[in-house]
This record gives C-alpha cells, structure tokens and sequence, in this order.
C-alpha cells in the first residue's frame, strides 16, 4: 500500500497516528515518505532535487508535499483526516495533492498554509552550449548508483544504454518470439546475458485484476502498458530484486514519439514541454502505482532532476532530426548513445511497450472471447 496514514483526534489534538509506510516508501518517527531526501520545509518542491511524497505529523499540523512533476501520487481526506497513495483507500472523496503542492492542514480539518509551485519554478531556462549540457546528461547517466538493481531491457536506444552503463543484470518479459529473439541478440551485442519471461494469454488474465485495482483506472491504453511493467517487477522480484530501472521519461526529453515527426519546431517545443510537464500524470503515477502493489522501487536514471533539466533547454531540432531526408528521434540520446553501444542498438527504432510485447493483442483477444470491447471489458472487472 506505501503510504497509509490518519489521525485519531479529540478535542483539536492527535490522540493516535495509525499508519505504515510499506516498501519502497519508508517512516522516520512521524513522518511518511516516498523520496531519496525529505524536507519539511514550505519551498520543499524547490529544495528536493527529485519526486517526492511527504507526510509529516507536526505537533500542529500536518505537513504534505508533493514535487512538481507529480511523480509519486499523495491523496488526503481532511474530514477522515487520512492520507494515502492511493485512491481507493478513502471511504469517501480522495483529494489529490496537485504536482509541486504544499500543505499543512491543522487537526481540526482547516488549511493553515498552502503553497504552489510550478514546473518553471524548478526546471529554469538556462544559458549554456549544447555541448555542455549533454556532457551534464552524461555525467548524471554516469554517476547514478544502481544498487541491487536489475534492468528492464527492450533492445531500444533508451535501455541500450542503461545497460552499457551499468553492471547489472538484464531482464525481459514478453509475449512476443520476435521481441525475445531481439532482446537476446542485443544483450549479445552488449556482452550481456539476459533474463527472459515469456508469458501469454494466462498470465495476463491472472494479473490483470491486480493491475487495474494498482492504478485505479480502467483505461485500455494505460492497462496495456501497466501489465508489462507490473510483469518486470513481479519477475525482478522473484529474481531476488528489489529495485528495477526503467527508461522512462526518454521519450519526453529527447523527443521519442512518432507523432513528433509531423510538427514544426514551435509545435515541436510545445509538445516536449507538455509531455515532460504531465510525465507524473501520463505515465509515472501508474508505475510507481505498480511498484507499490510489487513492493519494489522504481529506478529512473533519464528522470534525475539535472538530466531533465539539461534536456529541457537542449533545441528542439537536436531531439527530433531532419537529416538527408528522414527524420531520426531522439538523436541527440542516439549520438549519446554511440560511445556507449553498437550503432545498430543506438539508431534501432522500437514500438511501444504494449505493442512489442504484444500486450494489446493478448487483451483485444480476451475481451473479444468475452464477446465484449476491450474497454467494456476492462470496466466489468
């Protein structure tokens, strides 16, 4: 569940605090978190250099925060007095903490304090060479600690590289032979050996009502990407990990996504910076949703705060490519990638998770057996 926590209250004061904080978040005395740092502090979204949940009892009050991508979910209820990770753990309306909100509300319910900050308080416009700020991507790819990690490897650029720059094991889940056969042949290329899970049409109906109670939603699109994350960290897991990197957030950064191909460099801009900006929202509050149901912790190198902010003042038009009359994506990730790795690896093109692992024709066909759409399906769960 991570983080769960309410107040028993009597006469305007805490008479209990019933809470826990299950892996991968954690409790130091009153306070509840999911963070690598925390402070308690009313700029806090601007001082933690990283996503953060926060729940902190105080004597008066109690103090929540939240960073400005919306990274990790936080919910509260002032009337139950109750905080969670969760949605489904209210009995009656979750609130949710909006990205880069904090707040300290008093026992009696009221707000004492409240304060808004925004995706351009952290992640400024800066002034330096693009020489310079891909040396600072690299330098913060280099330095990330990995610890007891396994990575979830696809044979794209994104994971191609993680792999090169860390020594840990590598990892595959799939229904797909074509995909295993690719992932098998890169790990070769990387000198790496590699893990593989293959499943079917079973194992997806098996997880499948864990999944969608794990993200609190029935939406196909975000269905179909959660069963091959939450099958990573299950088969992590019972590898004996308890931390599994993800290449999430290249895409946004770098400019990964076919429909960036069709837009000019002004439509371009206001893409990437929307797409970064609801990262949390769009994709990262179903996986850390997913890595709260598994109890394992969710490593995101591309997502460390120096890289996206080297990224987000990178043009444009060095993330998606016109050259010799093509369009590369993500090439200034792809010219990164070069030193690193074979160039076969480093300019492969790669369909998306749901597709690859073939995800979505694995439900199209359950509901269809169902005599059902997939979305009606999914909401009779």
């Amino acid at each position: 569940m991570s983080i769960y926590a309410f107040a028993e209250i009597e006469e305007g004061k805490v008479k209990r605090i019933n809470a826990s904080a299950r892996y991968p978040s954690k409790q130091s005395g009153n306070v509840f978190y999911d963070a690598d740092e925390v402070i308690c502090s009313d700029d806090a979204p601007l001082r933690i250099k990283g996503f953060h949940a926060i729940v902190a009892f105080k004597a008066r009050h109690v103090f929540i925060s939240r960073d400005v991508v919306g990274g990790k979910p936080l919910y509260y209820n002032p009337e139950e007095f109750a905080f969670s990770s969760f949605k489904s753990y209210f009995d009656t309306e979750a609130i949710e903490l909006m990205p880069g909100e904090v707040l300290k509300l008093n026992y009696d319910g009221s707000i004492e304090e409240r304060h808004y900050y925004s995706f351009h308080d952290v992640f400024r416009k800066e002034e330096a060479s693009v020489d310079e700020l891909v040396e600072r991507i690299e330098k913060s790819l280099e330095n990330f600690k990995p610890g007891n990690s396994c990575i979830a490897f696809s044979g794209g650029v994104d994971s191609s590289l993680l792999a090169a720059l860390y020594d840990v094991q590598l990892i595959n889940v799939t229904a797909s032979r074509e995909e295993e056969e690719h992932v098998r042949y890169a790990a070769k290329l990387l000198g790496r050996e590699i893990e593989v899970y293959r499943f079917g049409e079973q194992e997806v109906k098996e997880v499948l009502p864990e999944v969608v109670k794990a993200i609190e939603t029935t939406n196909p699109l975000q269905v179909s990407i959660g069963i091959p994350v939450y099958l990573a960290m299950k088969f992590a897991k019972s590898l004996g990990y308890n931390q599994v990197i993800f290449g999430q957030g290249a895409d946004e950064l770098f400019g990964g996504y076919k429909r960036y191909e069709s837009l000019n460099y002004e439509e371009l801009e206001d893409a990437l910076l929307s797409d970064v900006k609801n990262l949390g929202k769009n994709n990262l509050v179903r996986d850390v949703k997913l890595s709260y149901r598994a109890e394992v912790k969710l490593l995101t190198p591309y997502l460390q705060w120096d890289i996206i902010s080297a990224a987000m003042n990178i043009p444009v038009d060095l993330k998606v490519r016109r050259e010799d009359g093509r369009v590369i994506r993500k090439y200034v990730l792809r010219k990164i990638a070069e030193k690193y790795v074979p160039k076969e690896l480093a300019y492969r093109d790669k369909k998306a998770v749901q597709y690859s692992t073939k995800t979505s024709t694995i439900l199209e066909k359950i509901a269809k057996k169902a005599g059902m759409n997939l979305a009606e399906y999914l909401e009779g769960l």
